[in-house]
């Protein structure tokens, strides 16, 4: 596997962007080192897909640095847009044509002839599995292969950097474990990955970084081990509880959440969640307690999910809806 290294690929330094009155980015600093791949996470309207944009040049920022490639994007956006390739939320696929021929016009695009340009398309089919589709129209296909395909037409330049905003927004499980796969696949190839999700469960699977986004503004970054270690423990117990459970509940849930094993605790809505280095003390507790058939009790370990939290006080789907 290639080892990212300390040269970066991306730096943004002190970089806002503001419409009208609205600021949706403010003073973000950001370094994405070169081989890895590097999630920018948050709910809708977090900025992260704006910041996305200003890193690929279709936005300019309001104010800071933007460099990609060591080039300043505002100034030079032909030689960093020469080197990447992005799959946006809207895949802009051509629909009345095949894969293979979406592949050729897009190749095109690049500068790319034959015999080149067909080794180059079907090096691709097979890089994505679409070859059992690849003479199909792209209007026949479902969701996940028309996914497939606007990944591999942003590979046709064998980019340096890939771009992926939401590579796998409303995807059924199996298709976003395929997709997973032809990620790791890339990353492992050594290209540089910059993606935004808002799935938490989608960058601790993928990412060797993440930067949590939470109203224009970088909340938390580094490994996803980095971050649970820092912001939390290694387990959880989450807890829920109904409504009306009566005044027997809050009471053992504060006697779990006063116990030295317990780090941190939250309660949203009906669920609460301690966090300690090891739950099983915890649980023991509340088995012991008087009403332990009012609680529903999961321990598990600590996720990015639970860094979320911790830092904003809500999930990510409560701050999307």
């Amino acid at each position: 596997m290639n080892q990212a290294t300390d040269e970066p690929v991306v730096r943004l330094e002190g970089v806002s962007k503001s419409f009208g009155d609205r600021t949706v980015v403010c003073g973000v600093d950001l370094v994405v080192p070169r081989g890895c791949c590097f999630g920018l996470l948050g709910p809708n309207g977090a900025g992260k897909t704006t910041t996305l944009r200003m890193i690929y040049g279709a936005t300019a920022p309001s104010r800071g640095r933007v460099e990609v490639f060591g080039h300043d994007v505002t100034r030079e956006p032909r030689a960093v847009r020469a080197r990447l390739g992005m799959t946006l939320q809207e895949d802009a696929l051509l629909e009345e044509v095949s894969p293979r021929a979406n592949l050729r016009i897009f190749g095109r695009h690049h500068l790319l002839r034959d015999p080149e340009l067909s080794k180059r398309v079907e090096e691709l089919l097979d890089r994505l599995e679409l070859r059992s589709h690849a003479d199909l129209p792209v209007r026949a296909l479902s969701g996940g292969f028309k996914r497939r395909l606007a990944i591999a037409r942003s590979l046709m330049n064998r980019p340096e950097l890939l771009v992926l905003d939401e590579p796998t927004t409303g995807l059924d499980p199996a298709v976003r474990q395929a997709l997973w796969s032809s990620i790791r696949a890339l990353r492992r190839s050594g290209t540089t990955i910059l993606l935004t999700t808002h799935y938490m469960e989608e960058a601790e699977r993928l990412c060797d970084r993440v930067a949590i986004f939470a109203e224009g503004r970088i909340v938390a970054e580094g490994s996803p081990a980095e971050l649970i270690r820092c912001h939390l423990a290694a387990e959880a117990l989450e807890l829920e509880h109904d409504e009306d459970g009566g005044s027997k509940i809050p009471a053992a849930l504060a006697m779990l959440a006063s116990d030295p094993a317990c780090v941190h605790a939250l309660t949203i809505g009906s669920r609460t969640i301690l966090y300690a280095a090891d739950v099983a003390p915890l649980l023991a507790r509340l088995h012991q307690s008087q009403n332990p058939d009012g609680h529903r009790a999961i321990a598990r370990p600590a996720n990015l999910e639970d860094v979320f939290l911790r830092l904003t006080g809500s999930s990510i789907a409560e701050q999307a809806a």
